[in-house]
């Protein structure tokens, strides 16, 4: 996709700070990282979204993260990492390519994760009974 600054870093026509590369996944240091190491690893295929995205290259993508999140945690000494994925403009993406971030996390960093909140009353059961029939 000519438009997508992933693709273009993909390509080489953007320079980018390479983790890892093999025939299927790029991971490279975001630009604006949330902490130090912060990664971002994506399939070198364009892909809109996760939802998109083929089993192939999202099982490719899970033993990279796995290798990387660990050797960002030890270059960075962070004590815990987060894996992030942004699905579509509600969820916040904002580069539609997919992608995961991968956050090396350290004690008062300063983030904070999302608020829950409860369902009401017998609101859990409906959705999980949709969400089953939405799995066929």
């Amino acid at each position: 996709m000519s438009d997508c600054i992933f693709c273009k870093i993909v390509a080489g026509e953007i320079s980018a700070i390479k983790i890892y590369e093999d025939e299927k996944i790029l991971a490279f240091l975001d630009i604006n990282p949330v902490d130090p190491g912060h990664t971002l690893v994506v399939p070198k295929k364009h892909y809109e979204n996760f939802s998109e995205t083929p089993n192939e290259f999202l099982s490719a993508m899970m033993p990279v993260i796995d290798k990387i999140s660990k050797a960002a945690m030890k270059a960075t000494g962070a004590e815990g990492f987060n894996l992030a994925l942004n699905n579509g403009k509600a969820a916040g993406q904002v580069v539609f390519h997919t992608h995961f971030h991968i956050m090396p996390r350290f004690p008062g960093d300063g983030h904070e994760l999302w608020k829950g909140k409860p369902y009401a009353e017998g609101e859990m059961e409906e959705i999980a009974d949709k969400i089953k029939e939405n799995l066929r």
